[in-house]
């Protein structure tokens, strides 16, 4: 089944990931839907420092929004605040990834896992009683339409049985994060929860992660800017919060989050499940966290 649905999926990557994709979708874009001040909003954005991460904030900083860069660098992040601040005059407070060779964190977990799954739900799920009182809250999560050739598979999240594929396990991890957006709001009615693939663009993490793919669709990725585009829309336009909360967007679009007959859907058992393995990893934490 796996040779299916890897070449349905890149078939369809080819005709609507790649740049000359968003530009046919694009011709469909309402420029009104993203021409608003969002002055007086704040926005906490991860991975800012570079790539779609950094596209989003300076977007976002343009339209007036206080833009809060979450970056594993100090350094970096300082470099993407300067480069913002001259670009849009806003003010910027500072506050994902694919390795291919099974590592391991300080904290004994493997890496694409603790970045990509337990990380965002950790960030999430700390956010939800501040989220939970504010107007208009919303939280978007960047997957990857990679997703779409694995079922979920809660039996093995870190993946240490069997070869070690990092491109398949990122693609796990994306199943993932679909499967906490649409989770989190059936709980959460008042936040709006959206999570969305931005394309194949020409990113650091593409060239450094996926430097054989870069090589032979480098003329024909997207730019960073339009990776970034639904991202945008989605934390700052009207009509994405006219559509139903939990939804898996593409070029402004909410889109399947499954292949025909790939069977990837998987019980609702499992789902609930990897909530709650989630939330046992992430009480871990809690419990050796100073001051607790």
């Amino acid at each position: 089944m796996s040779w299916y649905r890897n070449a349905v999926w890149f078939v369809k990557g080819l005709r609507e990931y790649t740049r000359s994709g968003y530009e046919s979708a694009s011709k469909h874009f309402n420029p009104a839907d993203v021409e608003v001040n969002v002055a007086g909003r704040s926005f906490l954005v991860t991975g800012a420092n570079s790539g779609i991460g950094k596209a989003t904030a300076k977007e976002i900083a343009r339209r007036g929004g206080t833009v809060h860069l979450v970056c594993r660098s100090k350094e970096r992040a300082e470099v993407a605040k300067g480069e913002i601040v001259t670009e849009t005059g806003n003010p910027i407070n500072n506050a994902g990834c694919m390795v291919n060779n099974r590592e391991l964190t300080e904290d004994g977990l493997e890496k694409n896992f603790a970045t990509n799954t337990l990380g965002t739900y950790i960030l999430t799920t700390a956010l939800l009683p501040l989220l939970e009182k504010e107007a208009d809250a919303r939280v978007i999560t960047v997957s990857s339409g990679g997703m779409l050739v694995q079922k979920l598979n809660i039996s093995d999240l870190q993946s240490g049985n069997g070869t070690f594929d990092g491109t398949m396990v990122y693609a796990q991890n994306k199943r993932q994060q679909v499967v906490l957006t649409e989770q989190w709001a059936k709980a959460h009615r008042n936040i709006h929860f959206s999570v969305m693939h931005p394309g194949w663009a020409d990113t650091p993490a593409v060239r450094s992660s996926m430097p054989d793919f870069y090589q032979k669709m480098k003329n024909n990725l997207r730019t960073e800017a339009q990776g970034a585009d639904t991202v945008v829309w989605l934390a700052v336009s009207t009509e994405a919060t006219k559509l139903p909360s939990g939804l898996f967007f593409q070029d402004r679009q909410p889109v399947p989050t499954h292949l025909p007959l790939a069977s990837t859907h998987s019980p609702s058992e499992d789902e609930e499940k990897l909530m709650e393995m989630l939330e046992e990893f992430s009480q871990k934490f809690k419990s050796t966290s100073p001051g607790t």
